[in-house]
C-alpha cells in the first residue's frame, strides 16, 4: 500500500492507539512494521488471530504476558561466544517463563473455547525447562546472582557477611567509646570498598592506619584505623573471590544457553506476535470493533461504520455499500456536511481490515481486498512548487491514473474544484468515466450539479448525499445512498430573514434545468421521509404485535401450569384413597404370608403377588413436568441384565435375568420368573452388603416382615434348625440376595448345624463367616443363587 494514502488517511494514528496495549519490545516492533496486505489468505489469518485474541480477552482476561525487552543484542553475543551479564540473563529467564506460561495456558484451555489460529502458533514455542530452572535458581529478576547459584558462592557470601559483622562490631568501639570525641560523626562508612570512620582533620593521626578520602571542606578525613587494616584486607580477598565466582557462574549460564540461540530467537518473535495480537484484541474492545467478513470480489458492505479516530459518543455512523450493483458513488452536499469524513471512513476501515484489525462497524460487515487505495483528499497546495489548489489536486490524480486497475479503490474529495465550474464539472465527468473504464471502485465528492445527473445516467454509478436539516440549518452527517444532494441556499436565506422578493428573483434567474433538478431532488427527499415515517409506523406496529404475542404466550404458559396443578391435586386425592385401601390390603397379605411361613401350604405365593398387583394397578403415578433434567435421568436408568428392579404393577423387587426384546425383560421375583414390559420396571440401587444393613432381629419368624438377619442364639438345636428352614424360604420369597444367620460361638453345635443345612440347600450359592467387625465366626453370611 502506498505511503501517501497511509498518511492521508492517518493510519499511523491507529497504530499509536494500539501501542499502549503492548507489553513487549517485540510487540511494539511488530506494530511499527504493520502494513496492510493485499493477500486474502494473509488478511484472513491476521483476522483469525485477532478473533482468537478477542475471545480469550473476553473469556479469560487475555494472554499471560509480561513486560519483556528485546534480546537481539544478547543473542548475537551468545552466537559469537561472548558471556552475558546478569540483566541479560534475567531477561532471557523472564522470556522462558512467559513461554512456559503461554504453553500451559493453551494446554489448560477449556475445550468449549474454539480458537482458529493461536493454538497452532503456540505449538511453535520451544520450552527449555532445564535452562529456565537453572536461570531461576541462579539469577534474580534484577540481574543479580543468587546465593543458590553455587555452593561456593553461598559459602563466600556467608564468610563476607561474617567478616563485615566482625568489622562493624570492632569499629562500633570507635563510634561509641571514649574515642568518639575525635569523630566528625559517630558513624561507619565505606570508601574505596573499605570500612572507614569520619575523623576530624586535627586528629587524623589519632587512629593510625590509612586516610582514604576527605570532605570537600577538608575538615573531615576518612580513616581506616590500623586495627582494622588486616580485617579489611581479608574481607577484600573474599570479595574478589566472590566476584570471580560470579563471573564463572555467568560464563557457565551463557554456555548453557549458547546452543539454543535459534530457539530463543524464534520464541522472541512468537512472543511479539502474541503481544501484538493481545494488543489488537484490547484495541478492538476499546472501539467496540467487530470482525469483518472478507470479500475477494471486493464487495464492500459496511454497516453503521464509524470513523475510528472520532469521539464514539458524537460520531454519526453510516452504511456504506460499494462494489456490488454499483462501483462508483458520487456524493454531493453542503460544505462541512461530512463528505470528507465519509471518504476517510471508507478508506481507513479498509486499511484496518487489510491489516488484520477489527473495524468500528456492526457485525457482519464486509470488506474487500484492494491491491492499492488511491486518494486525493483535502487541500494539499504546495507553496514550494507554487501550485494552486486545482493544480495540486490534478497533480495527485495524474500520478495514479496510469497504474489504477480493477483491484483498486479510489477516493476523490471535491473532484474538479478550484477552477471554472463548467470546466471543472466536465473534467470531473471525464475522470470518472476513465476510472469507470478501469474497473476500479470509486467514491467521489463534488459540488457540481452536473455530476448529479451523471449519477443517474451512468451504469454502475449511484448518487449519494449528506443530509442537511433545513429547520436547524445544520448537517446531520447521515449518508443517503441513492439520493443526490441539493442546494439549500434559498431555504437557508429565507430562514435567515432574506426578503421573499429577493429569493423569488434569484429563483427566476436560475437555469431552468438546475431548478428542475432541485425540484426533483426535493420530491425524492419528500418520498424518502414519507418512506421512513411509514417504516417507523410499521416498526411500532411490529413491536406492539410482538408484545401482544409475548403476553398471550405468557398467559398460555400460566394456563398450562394451572392445569397441571389441578391435575396433580386430583391425582393426589385419588392416590390417597388408593393408598388407604392398599395399606389395609397389605396387612391382609402379610397375615396370609405369615400363615404360609408358619406351615399353611394352601396359600400360594403367586396368588399373593397377583392380588397385590391388582391393587397396585389402581394407583396413578403423578405426572411430572417433562424437562431435560428428567430426560437425562431417565437415560441414566437404562435397564441391563443383572440389575435390581422394582416391578411397578406388582410392587415387588426382583432381578433382571434376561432381555427378550428392546422393551421386554425376564424378571425373577423370589422363586418366580415373569416376562415384564420395560414401562413396568424401575431400576433401583443394589442392596448394601449384609454387614452394612440395619440389623433387625427376628426370632422364629414371629414378625410380620422378613428381616435380612436371623438370630438363633439361645435356641435349642432342633428349634433353631426349624426356624432356619422357614427363614430361608421366606428370604427366598422376599427376593433377598443375601442374609445373615447369627448363631453365636458357644459350643459350636448350632453353627455346625447351620452350615450342614446350607450345604444341602440347592438355592444357596455360597456362605462364609461375617467380617470381624460384624460378629466374625459367630455369624454366617449366606448368598443365594
Amino acid at each position: 500500500m502506498n505511503s501517501r494514502v497511509l498518511r492521508l488517511l492517518e493510519f499511523n494514528k491507529i497504530k499509536q492507539q494500539i501501542q499502549p496495549y503492548l507489553a513487549t519490545e517485540m510487540g511494539r516492533s511488530t506494530l511499527a512494521e504493520l502494513m496492510p496486505s493485499a493477500d486474502a489468505d494473509t488478511v484472513q489469518l491476521w483476522l483469525d488471530q485477532t478473533k482468537d485474541g478477542a475471545d480469550l480477552l473476553r473469556l479469560k482476561g487475555g494472554l499471560p504476558l509480561a513486560q519483556l525487552v528485546g534480546m537481539d543484542a544478547p543473542l548475537h553475543r551468545l552466537e559469537i561466544g561472548a558471556n552475558l551479564n546478569g540483566p541479560e540473563l534475567a531477561a532471557i529467564g523472564r522470556s522462558l517463563r512467559v513461554v512456559s506460561q503461554i504453553t500451559n495456558f493453551f494446554r489448560d484451555l477449556d475445550d468449549t473455547i474454539e480458537l482458529r489460529a493461536l493454538p497452532e502458533l503456540a505449538a511453535n514455542l520451544v520450552n527449555l525447562p532445564e535452562q529456565s530452572q537453572l536461570l531461576r535458581r541462579s539469577i534474580e529478576s534484577d540481574g543479580s546472582v543468587l546465593d543458590t547459584a553455587s555452593s561456593q558462592l553461598q559459602s563466600l557470601r556467608k564468610t563476607i557477611h561474617s567478616q563485615e559483622t566482625e568489622i562493624r562490631s570492632r569499629m562500633d568501639g570507635y563510634t561509641r567509646g571514649s574515642q568518639a570525641k575525635y569523630l566528625s560523626e559517630p558513624i561507619v562508612t565505606i570508601r574505596n570498598d573499605r570500612y572507614v570512620i569520619p575523623v576530624r582533620a586535627e586528629y587524623r593521626h589519632q587512629f593510625g592506619g590509612i586516610i582514604h578520602d576527605q570532605s570537600a571542606s577538608g575538615q573531615t578525613v576518612y580513616v581506616e584505623p590500623q586495627s582494622i587494616l588486616e580485617m579489611n584486607n581479608k574481607l577484600r580477598q573474599v570479595q574478589l573471590a566472590e566476584k570471580q565466582e560470579i563471573e564463572r557462574i555467568l560464563a557457565e549460564l551463557s554456555a548453557a544457553l549458547a546452543p539454543y540461540t535459534n530457539e530463543l530467537r524464534s520464541n522472541e518473535y512468537l512472543l511479539g506476535q502474541f503481544d501484538f495480537i493481545n494488543g489488537k484484541a484490547k484495541y478492538a474492545a476499546q472501539i467496540r470493533g467487530t470482525e469483518p467478513l472478507v470479500s475477494t470480489d471486493n464487495i464492500v458492505k459496511l454497516r453503521q461504520a464509524r470513523h475510528p479516530l472520532l469521539d464514539p459518543r458524537q460520531v454519526v455512523s453510516n452504511d456504506i455499500l460499494i462494489g456490488d450493483t454499483y462501483k462508483t458513488i458520487v456524493v454531493t452536499g453542503p460544505n462541512t456536511g461530512g463528505k470528507t469524513i465519509t471518504l476517510k471512513t471508507l478508506g481507513l476501515i479498509q486499511l484496518m481490515a487489510q491489516s488484520g484489525l477489527f473495524i468500528p462497524t456492526r457485525e457482519e460487515s464486509q470488506v474487500g481486498i484492494f491491491h492499492e487505495i488511491y486518494a486525493d483528499i483535502g487541500d494539499e497546495q504546495s507553496i514550494e512548487q507554487n501550485l494552486s489548489t486545482f493544480s495540486s489536486h490534478m497533480d495527485n490524480i495524474i500520478n495514479f491514473l496510469d497504474p489504477v486497475d480493477d483491484r483498486d479503490l479510489v477516493l476523490l474529495d471535491e473532484l474538479g474544484a478550484g477552477t471554472d465550474p463548467q470546466e471543472g464539472a466536465s473534467l470531473a465527468i471525464a475522470i470518472l468515466d476513465y476510472l469507470g473504464g478501469t474497473g476500479a471502485e470509486v467514491m467521489a465528492s463534488t459540488h457540481y450539479p452536473e455530476l448529479k445527473v451523471y449519477g443517474y445516467e451512468r451504469p454502475e454509478t449511484i448518487n449519494a448525499s449528506m443530509e442537511f436539516d433545513v429547520k436547524t440549518l445544520k448537517p446531520t452527517y447521515r449518508l443517503l445512498i441513492g439520493m443526490p444532494g441539493r442546494s439549500n441556499a434559498f431555504d437557508i436565506s429565507r430562514r435567515l430573514g432574506m426578503p421573499e422578493a429577493i429569493v423569488a428573483a434569484a429563483k427566476e434567474l436560475m437555469n431552468g434545468a438546475s431548478q428542475d433538478l432541485n425540484d426533483m431532488i426535493s420530491d425524492l427527499e419528500a418520498q424518502r421521509k414519507q418512506t421512513e415515517t411509514r417504516g417507523e409506523e410499521l416498526a411500532q406496529q411490529l413491536q406492539e404485535a410482538t408484545a401482544l404475542h409475548d403476553e398471550l404466550k405468557s398467559a398460555w404458559t400460566d394456563f398450562q401450569k394451572q392445569k397441571e396443578r389441578l391435575q396433580a391435586t386430583a391425582q393426589e386425592k385419588a392416590n390417597q384413597l388408593v393408598d388407604q385401601a392398599q395399606t389395609e390390603a397389605d396387612q391382609i397379605i402379610d397375615e396370609l404370608r405369615q400363615m404360609r411361613l408358619n406351615g399353611a401350604q394352601s396359600v400360594k405365593e403367586d396368588q399373593l403377588i397377583a392380588a397385590k398387583g391388582q391393587l397396585n394397578q389402581l394407583h396413578q403415578e403423578r405426572s411430572l413436568k417433562q424437562n431435560k433434567v428428567l430426560q437425562r435421568a431417565k437415560r441414566q436408568q437404562e435397564i441391563k441384565v443383572g440389575d435390581d428392579v422394582r416391578v411397578l404393577s406388582y410392587g415387588q423387587v426382583g432381578v433382571v435375568t434376561q432381555k427378550f426384546s428392546a422393551h421386554q425383560y425376564e424378571v425373577q421375583m423370589g422363586i418366580i420368573k415373569m416376562k415384564i414390559a420395560e414401562r413396568e420396571l424401575e431400576k433401583i440401587k443394589a442392596p448394601q452388603p449384609a454387614a452394612q444393613r440395619q440389623i433387625v432381629t427376628v426370632r422364629g419368624g414371629s414378625d410380620h416382615h422378613v428381616s435380612t438377619q436371623l438370630d438363633l442364639r439361645g435356641q435349642r438345636y432342633d428349634e433353631a434348625l426349624a426356624n432356619l428352614d422357614r427363614y430361608i424360604d421366606a428370604a427366598l420369597l422376599a427376593g433377598y440376595e443375601s442374609v445373615t444367620i447369627v448363631h453365636g460361638k458357644g459350643t459350636g453345635a448350632i453353627r455346625q448345624g447351620v452350615q450342614d443345612y446350607l450345604k444341602q440347600n440347592r438355592r444357596v450359592k455360597r456362605y462364609e463367616y461375617a467380617p470381624a467387625s460384624a460378629g466374625g465366626n459367630g455369624a454366617t453370611l449366606v448368598f443365594f443363587k
